[in-house]
């Protein structure tokens, strides 16, 4: 099972032993950012946690910033060219932020420093904004069949989990034994390996060619709107949005008041906090790499919606646990189905969008959940806080308390998006509705492919 599980298709491991590299060395170089900036630079002083606020708040800029803007551009450029070129943008951010490391920390000023690491986050992942869509389809390319597609995915999603479980403990030690600059230039070296694996693997002609001339094209806001409004017309397309956005509500939620429930809930220290963490990795990757059977016996969209069912249920189950080993088991349950049907997402996704326009559909689909996950964070701790701040109640014997409540209603959402996914999505023997006949610039766009 591990051999087909990695070689789907020769190429296609290729492309994944890249993305293994690259993943793991993106998560060493963010949790070291982290700590160098918490722990270094802004050390005793009480701006630290805004400090810290800022790299992901220039993590989620790009993403929304630029992504929508960027899948026109990866529908008009080479697939293959737009990953290449962008490995090589990647990697001399990070070896230009690598050079300035050398100096020490007082040679600049605390908010010098803090600008250059959020102009090089922000542009590091910009960047990712134009890869993550050309890799989304060049996948699709190589891989086909439904099964098939959901087993890349689910292996894709699995090593980003295990990135996340081995890059954060390698970050710490090179940090502080090495120094910040060799933790940063492990994670350009990780760009320079990527770049090698995506020029070893054959593509065909529709990957690597580019598309017609400039002068050719519609403008680069028509394209954007023709994008816009193929994915608001598509109600297949939509209906996936729709799911993918409530789920956020239940991920959204924990990313922000676990570490609360841990303490108030489960009654246990916060250093045993990452245990949970680590659950929930674990659970993602038996979720990825069981997808691709599930995929296969059930086909993608029962995957879904039966996915969005079960995990809503667990994550009720959850919020009523008072003991840390529950709560550990749980979760890790809670991510298998989760995973999965984030897993089989991608191929109803491929197959609802024709090829001139992958690059558009992901631009409008990845900003819009990143999105509503920090809208569903924000409200989450806005009723903690505030709206629901000191709440206490009890039904059917049952006591409540403010996230434990947050938590069994996100939960609630996530149970009824499963139902209204179970009766309106299209049955798993109907394909999603074709894609409208393309407009002459939509043909050129196709080319490009």
């Amino acid at each position: 099972m591990a051999l087909r599980l990695t070689l789907i298709d020769r190429n296609y491991t290729r492309l994944w032993f890249g993305q293994a590299v690259s993943s793991v060395g993106d998560a060493v170089f963010s949790t070291t950012l982290v700590l160098w900036v918490a722990v270094v630079l802004a050390k005793g002083r009480p701006w630290a946690p805004a400090a810290v606020s800022g790299v992901m708040l220039a993590m989620g800029g790009a993403v929304l910033l630029v992504g929508p803007v960027a899948g026109v551009f990866v529908d008009r450029w080479s697939k293959r060219g737009t990953m290449l070129r962008t490995e090589v943008v990647r990697g001399a951010l990070v070896t230009v932020l690598t050079a300035v490391s050398f100096l020490p920390v007082h040679a600049l000023p605390a908010g010098v420093w803090l600008a250059v690491i959020y102009v090089t986050v922000f542009a590091l992942n910009a960047a990712a904004q134009f890869f993550s869509p050309a890799r989304f389809a060049v996948i699709g390319d190589l891989v086909t069949g439904e099964a098939d597609r959901a087993r890349a995915a689910g292996i894709a999603q699995a090593t980003g989990q295990t990135a996340w479980l081995v890059g954060p403990p390698l970050a710490a030690p090179l940090l502080f034994t090495a120094g910040l600059q060799w933790a940063l230039l492990f994670n350009a070296l990780s760009y320079a390996v990527s770049y090698f694996a995506i020029r070893s693997a054959e593509m065909g002609p529709e990957v690597v060619r580019r598309g017609e001339p400039a002068g050719e094209r519609a403008g680069l806001r028509r394209e954007f709107v023709a994008g816009l409004r193929f994915f608001a017309g598509n109600r297949f397309l939509m209906a996936l949005l729709a799911l993918a956005v409530i789920g956020q509500c239940g991920v959204g939620s924990l990313n922000t008041l676990n570490v609360f429930f841990v303490t108030g809930n489960l009654h246990a220290s916060a250093h045993l906090y990452g245990y949970l963490g680590m659950a929930l990795g674990l659970g993602g990757i038996v979720g990825a790499l069981c997808s691709g059977q599930v995929v296969q016996r059930i086909g993608a969209r029962r995957t879904t919606w039966i996915g969005l069912l079960v995990s809503g249920v667990l994550l009720i189950a959850y919020a009523r646990q008072a003991q840390l080993v529950s709560g550990i088991v749980l979760l890790f349950v809670f991510a298998v189905p989760l995973t999965m049907l984030n897993t089989a997402m991608s191929p109803l996704l491929l197959a609802a969008a024709p090829r001139g326009y992958t690059g558009r559909v992901m631009a409008v689909f990845y900003p819009a959940t990143r999105l509503a996950q920090m809208l569903a964070a924000l409200v989450a701790g806005w009723l903690a806080s505030s709206g629901l701040r000191g709440f206490a109640g009890s039904a059917a014997g049952l006591r409540f308390g403010p996230i434990d409540t947050i938590f069994a209603v996100s939960g609630v959402l996530v149970v009824i998006a499963g139902a209204c996914a179970g009766l309106t999505l299209p049955p798993p023997e109907a394909e999603p509705d074709p894609a409208p006949e393309a407009a002459p610039a939509a043909r050129t766009l196709g080319g490009a492919r």
